[in-house]
């Protein structure tokens, strides 16, 4: 049941609305005065909050900015008799949700608390949904070589240093990334990933740079890229080592002079915008065979980031097992199995050319094929061969 509060310094008034708020089946508080209010918002959760303008001692300005502080999810309705458009928009503008006047009209009142509650299931919703989202993205393990990058993560990302992440496919790349992402000053800002293997050479720059109407046979429409995209945020470059020497050009530049220009087109747009780029590949040896650009490198190579291979970090196994055996039973809606410590010695002994998606797959597969508590019998049966 949701829970509403009432602060009105009028008694007539605070019953009424608690009459008929319970009867539309609410459950409700209520305060003779701000203090009081804010006393019961500092003891319990409310779904919403009616509150009086005009009151003695804290009138409802200052209960509004409280409440924010207190509960800045909560949407709080201002209600007055003596209302006047500079007094709803000066409560609109102080971040209350709506401003009704005295006397109230019933109708209105409900569909305000309506689109009220409609805001705050929005709100709950949506952290619950990043929390999912940071989970599925979160760097697991204890071992020395995982702890000393996610501390290198976590000293470079408040700042806007670029970063060069390597290492072998599978391996969490884009995990290192994310991190730096959202531990940074950027995190309200967006994450676009853009994989450079993934996209034929020909069509790269217009990905990156965007392209204007006209620009080539199959552009009907002026197209944003990747970096304007990622304007205010973070743009991660996946696999740059694929990228073509045209396109690496252009991105030169765009990191040079924080500018870009879209295909097509001769004015220069402005982008804020910091660059993480990853790899699989060797780009010493890349350079040397004229396939990367030296100044390329030294310009995303600010803070260089080693990811180790799954078997060079084995320790980390028995709680990646239990962390992807949690995962995916609950993506499944299944019971949580559990495993052995024989199966999970038998997994540290298993060459993992695939690293963490190979793992990951392996244990999925356990799960489905598995009993509901996974052996080392299961691991011989269903995973990857024992070295």
């Amino acid at each position: 049941m949701s829970k509403i509060l009432v602060i009105d310094d009028e008694r007539s008034i605070r019953n009424t609305l608690k009459d008929i708020l319970e009867f539309e089946k609410y459950q409700v508080d209520l305060a003779e005065d701000g203090q009081q209010g804010i006393d019961l918002i500092r003891k319990n959760v409310y779904d919403i909050v009616l509150c009086d303008i005009k009151m003695p001692g804290m009138d409802g300005i200052e209960v509004l900015q409280k409440i924010q502080i207190l509960a800045p999810d909560v949407p709080v309705v201002m209600i007055s008799g003596h209302g006047n458009i500079d007094t709803a928009v000066e409560s609109i503008k102080k971040g209350a949700f709506d401003y009704i006047e005295k006397p109230l009209d019933l109708n209105r009142l409900l569909i305000t608390i309506r689109n009220a509650m409609d805001k705050s299931n929005l709100i709950t919703e949506t952290k619950v949904l990043k929390k999912r989202v940071n989970k599925k993205y979160e760097i697991v393990g204890q071992s020395e070589a995982m702890q000393r990058i996610i501390q290198m993560a976590d000293k470079v990302a408040p700042t806007d240093a670029r970063v060069l992440i390597t290492g072998a496919n599978g391996t969490g790349k884009e995990l290192v990334a994310r991190r730096l992402h959202d531990q940074s000053n950027r995190a309200s800002g967006p994450f676009i990933e853009v994989n450079c293997a993934a996209i034929p050479s020909e069509l790269i720059e217009s990905e990156l740079f965007g392209h204007e109407k006209g620009a080539f046979t199959s552009a009907v429409k002026q197209r944003k890229g990747k970096f304007e995209q990622a304007s205010g945020g973070t743009l991660f470059l996946d696999e740059i080592g694929d990228m073509s020497l045209s396109a690496q050009a252009k991105v030169l530049r765009a990191l040079q002079e924080n500018v870009i220009t879209r295909v097509g087109g001769d004015k220069p747009i402005k982008v804020d915008v910091r660059v993480v780029a990853a790899t699989n590949k060797n780009l010493s040896e890349e350079i040397e065979n004229n396939n990367f650009r030296e100044d390329l490198y030294h310009r995303l190579s600010v803070i260089l980031i080693q990811v180790p291979t799954l078997n060079e970090r084995a320790e980390d196994i028995p709680e990646l097992a239990n962390h992807f055996i949690k995962q995916i039973c609950s993506e499944y809606g299944m019971p949580e199995k559990t495993i052995t410590d024989e199966a999970l010695v038998k997994l540290q002994q298993i060459n993992w050319t695939g690293n963490i998606r190979e793992f990951r797959n392996v244990i999925e597969r356990l799960i489905i094929l598995g009993n509901k508590s996974i052996t080392d019998s299961d691991v011989e049966t269903f995973a990857a061969p024992i070295k």
